[in-house]
């Protein structure tokens, strides 16, 4: 349905023209639930247009740290968080019963899948019905955690409504999907234009006041559904062209032609085309993950998703073919097999320049190595110590390798390219090593020795 404006009838129980104005005067207090990797970003947007907030977590020791003006984030600044809490606007709380002092609440909580790969929305009730035991007229609840169409209708809705309160006449509920891009140096959450969806006209009205007092672009659409599909196409996209390129990669492979070669000169063409890039499978919390929330709902409607679940299959099988191709290789070059093999793994984030390591490829190639009895070793200069995660427990507490490449000719017979950070020392560690998968193009300036990198 296309945007109304709010009517006389929509304002009956609550003055929305009124909560328009606290917002727009900065006089609304936010709450910002989850102070993760979109929760702070957005705190720290909101705190910078004037606004007063207040961050919601139950992790103790990341609040402690954000009140002493520490970041929890390295794509977030110390100076950042400290200029934050110096504003007098900004403090962080693991105490949900002020979320009734909020006029605006956000819920940035994750949304990740089960072992059975469908979708968890478990963070997500929890937290709707944390926020409905404080509700009360005139709050905003704003969802920006990623879910399949319906999950603001059919899930938030219902929750907040079983307080007695009547959403868009009481309270309000919008959808905003996070576009937050850990590492951009050139987009962050002011500058990214904030999709905005609500189901009636009171709740719309509402949810852009507030998203257009902290970034610059507010792209309003028709309802909450909306928002939420828009979110999975981006990322489907981006799934489906990814799984496209890796396919093309190695059918090109067997022939001989580098992809980054090809890529590089189709990306010329000024029309028609936009370049992707493979690499050794999908990572972070989006592309791996979204693709599957849109399936497991076109069930309901008895809807195939075929190019959507075949782009699945492609992407994580990646990590697969990439250990085939250290397989290969180090028969090929070294006559030794991948049993007992040493593997240097260099990055465990899933993208460059970050710490993240949600999703990440080097997880499972690092367990698929050691099943097949490699002895593995990390270099990761933004995560010196992997942190505990749910699939891959194993690794919890290991720690990266010292950045010495002259010895690493000794310790190791082959080095693995995972993650392609900047400030690693291609050149040194091709002068170092006598054999190197590179699954990123990370060599690509090496000037000498290419005949010691393999491309994979």
């Amino acid at each position: 349905m296309a945007s109304e404006p709010a009517t006389a009838s929509d304002l009956e129980t609550t003055n929305v023209e009124h909560c328009v104005a606290r917002i727009e005067a900065r006089q609304a207090l936010i709450g910002v639930i989850g102070l993760g990797y979109v929760g702070q970003p957005l705190a720290l947007a909101a705190n910078s247009k004037g606004c007063h907030v207040v961050g919601f977590d139950i992790d103790a020791q990341r609040v402690a740290a954000l009140n002493e003006g520490r970041s929890t984030l390295r794509t977030v600044s110390d100076d950042q968080t400290a200029a934050m809490r110096a504003s007098k606007r900004f403090r962080a709380t693991t105490n949900f019963t002020e979320l009734a002092y909020a006029d605006v609440i956000v819920i940035c909580v994750p949304t990740p899948l089960s072992k059975n790969r469908e979708p968890d929305l478990s963070f997500v009730k929890s937290t709707a019905e944390c926020v409905a035991r404080t509700l009360r007229p005139g709050q905003l609840v704003c969802l920006e955690s990623t879910s399949y169409p319906g999950t603001t209708a059919e899930i938030l809705a219902p929750i907040m409504e079983a307080t007695g309160l009547k959403v868009g006449r009481d309270v309000f509920l919008a959808f905003s999907p996070e576009r937050e891009d850990p590492g951009n140096r050139k987009f962050n959450t002011k500058s990214i234009p904030k999709i905005v969806g609500a189901d009636d006209a009171a709740s719309r009205m509402l949810a852009e006041a507030f998203y257009r007092s902290i970034v610059d672009q507010v792209v309003p659409v028709s309802s909450a559904a909306t928002a939420e599909a828009v979110k999975l196409t981006e990322n489907i996209f981006r799934s489906v062209n990814i799984a496209l390129v890796n396919e093309l990669k190695h059918v090109y492979g067997k022939m001989g032609i580098n992809i980054w070669d090809v890529i590089d000169a189709a990306s010329t063409k000024p029309f028609g085309f936009m370049p992707f890039y493979p690499g050794p499978g999908l990572g972070g919390h989006c592309i791996p993950i979204d693709p599957f929330y849109l399936s497991w709902k076109a069930r309901e409607f008895e809807v195939p998703t075929r190019f959507i679940e075949l782009a699945g299959e492609i992407n994580t099988a990646e990590p697969r073919q990439v250990v085939n191709v250290v397989a290969e290789v180090l028969s090929a070059r070294k006559q030794r097999s991948i049993n007992g093999a040493r593997v240097l793994l260099l990055g465990m984030a899933y993208k460059k320049n970050i710490d993240d390591m949600r999703e990440s490829p080097a997880l499972a190639i690092m367990r698929l190595l050691e099943e097949h009895g490699s002895h593995v070793a990390y270099f990761d200069p933004w995560v010196p110590e992997i942190p505990p995660t749910r699939e891959y427990k194993e690794f919890s507490g290991r720690t990266s390798l010292p950045w010495e490449p002259g010895a690493f000719a000794e310790l190791f017979d082959v080095a693995l390219i995972v993650t392609d950070h900047d400030i690693v020392d291609y050149d040194g560690l091709v002068e170092s090593m006598d054999l190197i998968v590179d699954t990123r193009n990370a060599t690509r300036h090496v000037r000498n020795k290419r005949e010691r990198i393999v491309m994979a």
